[in-house]
């Protein structure tokens, strides 16, 4: 199984957004931070932003803001904007799988395993994901944030 760069890239976007919502985030800031190529994030933004994930804001001040509140972003719904369908095989949903013969637990297997993810990360936030990443930061780091 593979998780896109792509999905990768805006679910750790969008955990730097929520941890830090009190301001606009520029895009060559957050591309710093999480060490993500600059180019290959605008594109993504430009996907999240049409999703309704992050909206924008120009000009001196500006950059990026999460687009609704954290809580209610889910992973599965942030890889879904991002690539498309959730999980594909060959360019097919997984409910749409009819092998033939003695194959025919195939098609479950894979039908299983597209439940079983879309359980995982469609219950699993940003916010959730922003506040553990707030509680696992080594003291001396958000000590230098607070004094900056």
């Amino acid at each position: 199984m593979q998780i896109s760069a792509k999905a990768d890239y805006a679910v750790r976007a969008l955990v730097e957004l929520a941890a830090d919502s009190g301001r606009p985030l520029t895009c060559e800031g957050i591309a710093s931070a999480q060490d993500i190529p600059f180019r290959f994030l605008k594109s993504v933004f430009r996907d999240m932003r049409q999703a309704g994930l992050v909206r924008s804001q120009r000009g001196c001040e500006g950059g990026y803001w999460i687009g609704r509140d954290a809580a209610t972003i889910t992973v599965a719904q942030v890889m879904t904007a991002v690539d498309g369908e959730f999980l594909t095989l060959r360019g097919e949903r997984p409910d749409s799988l009819d092998y033939p013969g003695s194959a025919r637990p195939v098609s479950e297997l894979w039908r299983s395993l597209e439940a079983a993810a879309q359980a995982v990360l469609g219950r699993v936030t940003i916010a959730e994901l922003a506040a553990a990443a707030q509680m696992s930061a080594p003291a001396s780091a958000s000590a230098s944030a607070v004094s900056a």
